[in-house]
């Protein structure tokens, strides 16, 4: 999706190449929106919080409509830094773009200051009704200040909070990446809900208050997804794309290093039988050594970038809806192996991490969100916690 290379000096807006390039300091993925009436919207800012773990002197943007199946217009874009808005242009100098059915665009490269440790804001604005579809859920300490707004606000800093509201879904924008010293890099994790949720924002501020001062931290996670299947129906395609035709997609991306890979639960618990769902019948489950075939597939596939490799081992599920012994067995056979490590450059035992040593089956008490099947808060900041410093150095 993002491109993996240095853009020509031409491109870089004056900016001088040498001993810099190119590194991503926020990202996440797209994934479908939920199918409603209300799909489409008009005359609407959207305004995203972007924290900055290490300082450059430029910026681009990636928009990303890959799960559109129509054409949308971003009318105008700004980037609120040290105190002031920033025209954000496109195709060598347009205010607007029209970003087709499952493209995306990156923006011009804009000049422009970045502060290490410091957050800017991204403002872009829909002019004309826009389908809603490339989105995804994200929450996090540095991800919950997100809002929208109606009318035109890309340049109004005091938005009025009666035209103004708070989110959690982020629409169309991919990625943003800076003009830094080469020394700076990127971790990318990737997974489904739980990667969507806190533990990589709690990660970004280890590195922040540890001084880990050269690595960013960025998403590309879907709520629902799953490693082998994907829904094929307006009820449940909100839950994601398979693997397959998420991860060449996602991953490549400017400045990564490092891809941390946490999914295969929903491969699990999803299926029950079309006596109970006719939306998720059991002939969906996979066995073990498919599910095991298919993180293979994204080991070999980010290797052939060459980045490193993490994947975590899955997280406690009893009392979770459709708990069964079954999907325990399968969940620990699969961790058995994530724990040999055998084919990628290590795990990073999640399960461990939060689990209760009492019951291994179930959460630690105190890091259970309550469905039995996400982390609280501290559960995820405890996710953070397990991460090896050998890879955030």
């Amino acid at each position: 999706m993002q491109q993996n290379s240095n853009n020509l000096i031409d491109s870089n807006n004056g900016m001088v190449v040498n001993d810099k390039h190119w590194a991503s300091i926020w990202g996440n993925a797209v994934s479908i929106g939920e199918n409603r009436p209300e799909s489409y919207g008009k005359n609407i800012t959207f305004r995203y919080p972007i924290y900055s773990q290490f300082s450059g002197e430029g910026i681009k943007l990636t928009f990303d409509n890959y799960c559109g199946t129509e054409p949308i217009t971003i009318s105008e874009c700004t980037i609120y830094i040290n105190g002031e808005f920033k025209d954000v242009t496109f195709d060598n100098g347009s205010k607007s773009i029209t970003i087709p059915a499952k493209q995306n665009v990156v923006s011009d490269a804009l000049k422009c200051k970045i502060d290490a440790k410091s957050q800017f804001e991204v403002n872009f604005y829909l002019k004309d009704f826009t389908q809603m579809r490339s989105t995804v859920y994200v929450s996090g300490p540095l991800s919950n200040s997100a809002l929208y707004a109606i009318g035109n606000q890309t340049h109004n800093k005091d938005i009025s909070i009666d035209i103004k509201r708070g989110t959690n879904l982020y629409y169309f924008l991919s990625n943003v990446s800076i003009f830094t010293e080469k020394e700076n890099r990127t971790i990318l994790c990737y997974g489904d809900s739980i990667t969507a949720q806190d533990w990589p924002d709690y990660l970004q501020l280890r590195c922040k208050d540890n001084n880990f001062n050269n690595t960013a931290v960025i998403r590309r996670a879907t709520s629902g997804s799953r490693i082998l299947r994907e829904y094929n129906c307006i009820r449940y395609e909100s839950y994601g794309l398979k693997g397959t035709n998420r991860f060449a997609h996602e991953v490549p991306t400017e400045g990564v290093d490092t891809v941390i890979i946490q999914q295969g639960i929903n491969d699990i618990i999803h299926p029950v039988g079309i006596d109970v769902n006719p939306y998720r019948p059991m002939s969906d489950l996979p066995t073990v050594d498919e599910m095991i075939d298919g993180l293979k597939y994204y080991i070999e596939l980010a290797k052939s970038y060459n980045y490193k490799v993490y994947v975590g081992t899955l997280l406690p599920i009893e009392n979770w809806r459709t708990y069964a012994d079954f999907r325990e067995k399968m969940k620990n056979e699969l961790n058995d192996w994530i724990r040999k490590a055998e084919g990628f450059d290590g795990c990073i035992d999640f399960d461990k991490a939060v689990r209760d040593l009492n019951n291994p089956k179930a959460f630690a008490p105190g890091l259970d969100s309550g469905d039995h099947l996400h982390p609280s808060s501290l559960g995820y900041q405890k996710m953070a916690e397990c991460v090896p410093e050998l890879i955030l150095k």
